[in-house]
């Protein structure tokens, strides 16, 4: 994909300027994904409230609630694709691995893995109740996905909740994952970040960032059409 050409001066002080301006749009448009994410998810939010809300009044009609709950059903937080750039991230690991479609068991740079030779077939996007095979899920990693992994002695089902509430419906991988040394860590294919609860704001910014990343190696791909892994659930 052919990309406008960056503007240069042969002036250091009017380079440094463009360079600023450049940074600055870039800041502003991370921005504005972000801040469209955390509309969906107060969106999201609301709706779950009414919905519960209509569910509890015992006067309703059985008609009536199913109607509700068709009408109200809180919808998939979707926000635009990222653009790979998560540079204002605390925390925030890069990385450079290889992708190389390979047979076996790799020994990967960073764990969980962030990318790195794969498995030729691709792990299906979705919700798992059992860790997954590293090499399957990098390849989803390869196509956009972000990979949710999670400490289950240290995640009680109230912030897996929490957590599930914020993600888009789709080119995610949500999955617990042994030896983590956090309880939740995202990976995308060479960008990690650690988090301690299910309500961190970076969760947001890292979907914003690197969901559908436009900077993974196959950010066309898809998610579907490879293998579940064992506990699939959606």
């Amino acid at each position: 994909m052919s990309s406008s050409p960056k503007r240069t001066s042969g002036n250091p002080a009017t380079q440094a300027k463009i360079d600023l301006t450049v940074k600055q749009q870039r800041e502003q448009k991370r921005q504005e994904k972000l801040a469209e994410y955390q509309r969906q998810l107060a969106k999201r939010r609301r709706s779950k409230a009414v919905w519960w809300t209509v569910g509890s009044v015992a006067t309703l009609v059985v008609v009536a609630l199913i109607v509700a709950s068709v009408v109200l059903t809180p919808r998939p937080v979707e926000i635009a694709r990222g653009d790979g750039d998560g540079t204002g991230i605390s925390g925030l690991e890069t990385f450079e691995n290889t992708a190389n479609h390979v047979e076996g068991t790799v020994d990967y740079a960073q764990n969980p893995p962030a990318g790195g030779d794969h498995n030729a077939v691709w792990l299906n996007c979705g919700v798992y109740t059992e860790p997954q095979q590293n090499e399957n899920a990098v390849h989803a990693l390869e196509h956009g996905a972000v990979w949710i992994t999670y400490d289950a002695a240290q995640v009680d089902d109230a912030e897996l909740a929490t957590l599930k509430a914020q993600l888009p419906s789709s080119y995610i991988v949500l999955s617990p994952y042994d030896g983590l040394d956090s309880p939740i860590v995202l990976s995308a294919w060479n960008a990690q970040v650690k988090v301690d609860s299910a309500d961190d704001e970076r969760i947001g910014e890292f979907l914003a960032a690197y969901w559908r990343s436009t900077s993974a190696p196959e950010p066309n791909a898809a998610c579907t059409g490879g293998i579940d892994g064992p506990g699939k659930v959606s």
